[in-house]
């Protein structure tokens, strides 16, 4: 396998909808063209938000979808361990600190927050917070193109470990790509603001940086991004055709007339071109088609 191994990392707060199946086809669409492994990673640290009985259901609806992992699906519950020794390699090395800052401690900076805890300790766990110092990060996106960002002005130090004890999305991320050998990360452009951190944290852990390409994010007709929140289109294993070819054509790529969900998405991968994605967000070409494989 190559170094283009990738994965897809779904929270299961909700049905699979067009948007994470657009993140979903891409993501294997690049590691199968390239003829490396696709696995997929349950993204449940957020266990207020999760939907009982969603990771099962997305899992089952990309299995129909042709989509399934090629290893033991892994999930992120089950990895806090791995977190906690990344968190404290930080510590020690003075990148991290423990911060009690709340929204309202931190408007005076805009939101932003500056390169200390501004609030007195608190009688409450505290959060962790990574020292970004002077860092500027720029990297190159497969799709998006060329990317910078001044973390000290945009993003501030952010918080890589919750005070409900939970780890935080950035340094769980970081963590578990490393550890799964992931070599090129695609999906949605709504994380591509998170990027640049998510790169900060890998050269202060001494990660590998895998490759990176954001997809363009999938509006509704009231030119919103689909939202599982949001109770937006859910995709049903029972049809999925007419949902694959309108992401084939989402995505920019050529759909072929082929009846067989696996024959369609061996064609597809032969026939990849990562050029031809478009950058920006769009409804999607042939909605009504997607449409039909509701629920």
């Amino acid at each position: 396998m190559t170094s283009a191994r990738g994965r897809f990392a779904p929270s299961p707060t909700g049905r699979l909808h067009f948007g994470s199946l657009v993140a979903a086809l891409g993501s294997w669409l690049f590691a199968r063209s390239a003829g490396a492994s696709w696995i997929i990673r349950v993204e449940d640290l957020d266990r207020e938000r999760e939907m009982e009985g969603a990771a099962g259901d997305i899992l089952s609806t990309l299995d129909a979808f042709g989509l399934a992992s090629d290893e033991a699906v892994v999930r992120q519950s089950a990895r806090t361990a791995l977190y906690a020794d990344a968190l404290a390699r930080l510590a020690r090395a003075g990148h991290a600190y423990r911060c009690w800052c709340s929204r309202s401690d931190l408007e005076p900076f805009g939101g932003i927050h500056p390169p200390a805890c501004v609030a007195p300790a608190r009688d409450r766990p505290p959060a962790w917070r990574l020292h970004v110092g002077s860092a500027r990060i720029g990297f190159t996106d497969r799709v998006q193109g060329t990317q910078q960002q001044d973390l000290p002005r945009d993003v501030g130090d952010f918080v890589i470990w919750r005070a409900d004890g939970a780890c935080a999305y950035q340094l769980a991320v970081v963590v578990d790509d490393a550890a799964q050998g992931i070599g090129e990360v695609v999906r949605g452009a709504d994380l591509l603001d998170s990027t640049p951190r998510q790169i900060l944290l890998q050269r202060l852990l001494g990660l590998p940086q895998p490759a990176y390409a954001h997809l363009p994010l999938a509006l509704g007709a009231d030119g919103r991004k689909l939202s599982k929140h949001e109770a937006a289109l859910a995709v049903d294993g029972r049809e999925p055709l007419p949902a694959l070819h309108a992401a084939l054509r989402f995505l920019g790529q050529s759909a072929s007339t082929e009846r067989n969900v696996h024959m369609l998405l061996s064609r597809a991968a032969c026939e990849f071109d990562a050029a031809r994605i478009p950058r920006a967000a769009a409804v999607p070409p042939a909605f009504a088609a997607a449409r039909n494989a509701t629920a």
